[in-house]
């Protein structure tokens, strides 16, 4: 905490940067609502609630000051809102990083905007409910109907305690809350496509107004001095692009280097109306037959599972640090890259990623339609099933949106263990949706329709192979009488790369670290020291890399989660073997001798 005590006081959004804004996080009041009749009793003219809580981190967390594990399907927000007098004559933008699951922002009592979705970022434009120099009463109502089968909800737990592989909920604000003021005809958002072969970055523009005779003007910088920049008509998606000239440096995990950017509106008597700062790494990511290329190279995946779950915090990391911290222990232990799994992590997330040279798959809070593990399967014939699913295609491309523009993210995973219902037909029609509407939102990508199975249409072939022992998994993961593992239902396999991307599981903990209401790990292994635990792991590894028919794989998981203690590290993020020891294992399929 920093900035005279404000949580989380770093810019939220380091990938399209204005330097005038204001961090909203800190002390809220709140109001729970059991019985949904905040509304009737007119909570949204309220002047202030009787209990405080710590904005971003949601009620259910320890660094909320409140801890409230319990359901939560409704609650009300406060704070007072001091608009600048400095930002009289622009558009007033109000940003949620995240709010779960829908909200109503009231300004004074009147709405400013509602929001369903609690995975994606999104903004309500304040300005004809503020006055600059002014200072307003901002309520937002919540409703959070978890129980309903028809909200994504990635792995939150379905029932009153944490069990199985689903986690504490997060309820109502869980990123930062923002506020910033932009030009009425300023940039609302820019596409930008590396293109490694053709030595350029290609841009797409969209501006809040279209007004005639602006300019937009973008320089490309590289290590301090002006690379590129170049002046073109301010027309909102009107592509165009910048050569960077005959020597270039691409991103990688090896090298991580990221050209600065810089957008200027330029209106038609010559003034610079909105200034926009950000970033974009030059590279190239596709698939040759069952092959994985980085930047015309082959390249080997080795993953691991992040869930993003934080002891105290939830689905919010404590801090900044926090975020690169887990990055970092993930390089540390020899993995080149993560499934951000069943969560869709922040864009400070993203970001670390993006300079640290970390490879990831968007994954997207999914748990609605042909459920996951631990859920009731929803009928095909109800109306939860299309509502649900509907819920996630308008949210999924959302997310795909906001963060499309990270050279990190190398592949889109919007749907994790679908199972097949009833009909066949129809099954395959939501999955081969996720699929067109991913691709038709970023053709760049490669899509993984659902991690796992059941497949439809994929550009990636992923299984899920858990086995307690190489020869185990060796017969399951590399058949003799076929190229791939498919399960009956499967659909759709032509020559894709294929993954394993869920393998291990395996419990362990330290000594000092187990007692007797100990959680779960898979297969019941009796791991008693760091060694016995890799010794399982590593000729697994090994089989994978040499296989010659695998493209990588993704080990469960980063770290203990809760109940859930199969990590390579702690839920408080401690090691549970040498990083060295670590490094070999997973990294080379190696033993390092003591």
């Amino acid at each position: 905490m920093s900035r005279a005590g404000i949580p989380r006081p770093e810019y939220p959004r380091p990938q399209f940067m204005r330097t005038e804004w204001r961090n909203l996080n800190g002390i809220w009041t709140y109001e729970f609502d059991p019985g949904r009749s905040g509304l009737a009793r007119g909570l949204a003219n309220a002047k202030g609630f009787s209990s405080q809580i710590v904005v971003p981190f949601c009620p259910q967390s320890r660094l909320s000051g409140v801890e409230n594990t319990d359901f939560i399907e409704a609650m009300f927000y406060h704070r007072t809102l001091a608009v600048p007098k400095t930002w009289s004559g622009r558009c007033i933008l109000l940003h949620f990083g995240g709010v779960d699951y829908s909200c109503e922002a009231f300004i004074d009592g009147r709405s400013a905007g509602v929001h369903a979705g609690g995975s994606v970022s999104f903004f309500f434009d304040i300005t004809s409910f503020v006055k600059p120099g002014k200072t307003h009463d901002l309520v937002l109502s919540v409703l959070d109907f978890q129980k309903s089968g028809v909200q994504p909800k990635g792995k939150q737990c379905g029932n009153w305690h944490s069990n199985g592989c689903s986690y504490t909920r997060t309820t109502g604000i869980w990123q930062t809350v923002w506020m910033e003021p932009v030009a009425m005809d300023g940039l609302k958002s820019c596409r930008v496509i590396p293109d490694l072969d053709g030595k350029a970055f290609h841009f797409t523009p969209l501006f809040f107004e279209e007004k005639r005779g602006r300019t937009l003007k973008v320089t490309v910088s590289g290590a301090g001095r002006t690379v590129a920049e170049k002046t073109v008509p301010a027309n909102s998606a009107v592509p165009f692009d910048v050569s960077l000239g005959r020597t270039v440096r691409p991103w990688s995990p090896e090298d991580p280097f990221l050209y600065d950017l810089k957008y200027e509106l330029i209106e038609a008597d010559g003034t610079v109306s909105d200034t926009v700062t950000s970033y974009a790494g030059l590279r190239k990511f596709h698939i040759e037959g069952p092959r994985l290329f980085l930047n015309n190279k082959p390249v080997f995946l080795r993953f691991v599972l992040d869930q993003g779950f934080y002891p105290d915090g939830v689905w919010t990391a404590p801090s900044d640090a926090d975020l690169k911290r887990d990055i970092e222990l993930s390089l540390a232990a020899g993995f080149n890259g993560a499934r951000l799994h069943q969560k869709v992590f922040e864009e400070r997330f993203h970001y670390w990623a993006d300079k640290l040279g970390y490879l990831t798959w968007g994954e997207f809070s999914n748990g609605v339609g042909s459920a996951p593990w631990g859920s009731k399967p929803v009928p095909f014939e109800s109306k939860e099933f299309w509502q649900g699913n509907w819920n996630t295609l308008a949210e999924w491309r959302a997310v795909i949106e906001r963060d499309v523009n990270h050279p990190s993210i190398i592949t889109w995973t919007p749907a994790n263990e679908y199972w097949f219902g009833s009909p066949l037909a129809d099954y395959r029609r939501i999955m081969t949706e996720y699929f067109e509407l991913t691709k038709s939102i970023d053709p760049t990508r490669p899509c993984n329709e659902t991690s796992g199975y059941h497949h439809a249409k994929t550009d990636l072939w992923t299984v899920h192979i858990y086995r307690a022992g190489v020869e185990d998994l060796k017969e399951s993961l590399l058949p003799e009488d076929k190229p791939v593992f498919m399960r009956d239902l499967d659909f759709g396999y032509h020559g894709q790369p294929y993954l394993n991307d869920e393998f291990g599981g395996y419990k362990y903990l330290p000594p000092d670290r187990r007692k007797k209401d100990d959680g779960w790990g898979y297969f019941g292994l009796k791991l008693e020291k760091p060694e016995d635990l890799l010794a399982v792991v590593a000729p697994q590894v090994k089989l994978m890399m040499e296989s010659g028919r695998v493209a990588g794989y993704c080990y469960t998981q980063l770290t203990d989660v809760e109940q859930e203690q199969n990590g390579v590290y702690c839920y408080d993020r401690t090691p549970k073997a040498p990083a060295d020891q670590l490094a070999a294992c997973f990294r080379d399929g190696k033993l390092l001798k003591k």
